[in-house]
């Protein structure tokens, strides 16, 4: 079997974003392959860890994907306080040619794809566009992790995941997919305050969610306990004050001014989204802008000196035009900002405004395989649509065996049983094995 087909029939996708299907990903031509080990939020541990404990299988999966593409460079983009992962990978790769390591300071959103293109070969991707169409293929660490087993059989069936925020003992493991995050922040010592919720993600693009039961995917990457009184919910609520937004923002462009999609010449003007919605208008410039936004939240969680949601309008917006089947043109694309190195945000500036230095600490990692009595794993954890059920009630089920195909039309993934067990429930959104 080609290693294409073995990675698509491990269930492959991008463990760091979206989840979109790494087989179809890779069913193309590039010049360049990145591994994307930057970890873009505070507080999350992984991709450093992984780069540190796991950092022959992100070798390997470089090269293959290397190989499936025909690259001529693989990168490793990574930050410079990362010293154990630096260490770790350097012993790898002494002999190799074609590989290095793209080191970088710590600023947000240094994980974003389109700045990583940026940073590594000082080319953008157009409005609307993909990285293929400047030579470049962007996977996470933990997808090269998942790339290298695939081609030995193995298929993706647990996911490193840091708990963090406020808990007695953050830490990152390792878990089946479909555990409850509430085992997790149970591994971790429980909540410091009762009354918590959780930051599914990072504390800027991370979801809030009150569901503790809810299931880790291939795409979690932290889970973080958030006091209910903090502040970083408020600016988190969805909930726009349209009254106090028209009368507060002044137009000071300062959201625009600190955007890294506005600064990589792609036309995302935070001010004019917030203007235009002030006005009752639909849109203030043009569609590419909006859609070029990669929802950092930058612009709210730093930028604004009011405190008003730049990012939540974007999001409004963007939402409002896509529905529309409205699409970017890639012409509508300037320079990048001369000064864009200078307009870089360090992340201890932004989690010092986040109120969030109390949770800065350490999270080890721990390699062993939690122990689960029961997992939920969902129908649907990448890009495309739900898997298909091949199992049903009362079936047996050992770790790695396929319970949910690939849909008969269109895109998406394989997913596999995560622990030995019986099978109790098959529904849209689940599949429930019992240990």
């Amino acid at each position: 079997m080609d290693k294409l087909a073995m990675i698509r029939d491990a269930g492959v996708v991008g463990a760091g974003g979206a989840g979109f299907p790494t087989h179809v990903k890779l069913d193309c031509q590039a010049e360049f392959v990145i591994a994307n080990g930057a970890e873009c939020e505070p507080l999350l541990r992984v991709d450093q860890q992984v780069m540190e404990f796991e950092a022959r299988d992100v070798v390997e999966g470089l090269r293959i994907e290397m190989e499936l593409v025909g690259a001529k460079e693989g990168i490793i983009f990574l930050k410079e306080h990362y010293t154990g992962a630096i260490r770790a990978l350097r012993d790898v790769l002494k002999h190799e040619k074609k590989i290095r390591l793209h080191i970088v300071d710590s600023f947000y959103p240094a994980g974003d794809e389109q700045q990583i293109i940026y940073e590594v070969t000082r080319r953008v991707v157009p409005p609307g566009g993909l990285p293929k169409d400047v030579g470049c293929v962007v996977n996470n660490v933990s997808t090269l992790v998942n790339v290298a087993k695939a081609v030995r059989g193995e298929p993706v069936t647990d996911k490193y995941v840091t708990v963090g925020g406020a808990v007695k003992a953050p830490c990152t493991i390792r878990v089946p997919i479909g555990t409850p995050l509430s085992a997790l922040v149970e591994y971790a010592g429980g909540p410091l305050e009762e009354d918590s919720v959780l930051i599914v993600g990072g504390p800027c693009m991370g979801a809030v969610t009150e569901n503790w039961e809810q299931s880790v995917t291939k795409t979690t990457g932290g889970v973080l306990v958030i006091p209910r009184s903090h502040p970083l919910l408020e600016r988190k609520n969805p909930e726009i004050n349209l009254k106090v937004m028209q009368s507060v923002c002044c137009q000071c462009t300062m959201c625009t001014q600190m955007c890294p999609r506005h600064a990589l010449g792609l036309g995302t003007s935070p001010h004019k989204a917030m203007r235009a919605v002030a006005c009752g208008a639909d849109l203030v410039g043009d569609v590419a802008g909006i859609l070029s936004c990669c929802d950092c939240g930058l612009c709210t969680y730093y930028a604004c000196n009011f405190g008003l949601k730049p990012s939540h309008i974007m999001k409004m917006l963007k939402g409002s035009l896509m529905q529309k089947g409205l699409r970017a043109n890639r012409d509508r694309m300037g320079e990048p900002d001369r000064y864009i190195e200078d307009k870089r945000l360090p992340t201890g500036r932004l989690i010092a405004r986040l109120g969030i230095e109390d949770y800065d600490v350490p999270a080890p990692m721990e390699t062993g395989l939690l122990p689960v009595p029961v997992v939920r794993i969902p129908t649907k954890m990448h890009t495309g649509a739900p898997g298909r059920p091949v199992v049903k009630p009362g079936d047996r089920v050992i770790r790695g065996q396929l319970i949910l195909d690939l849909p008969e039309k269109g895109l998406g993934a394989k997913i596999h049983a995560s622990i030995d067990g019986t099978v109790t429930e098959v529904t849209q959104t689940y599949v429930e094995v019992r240990a």
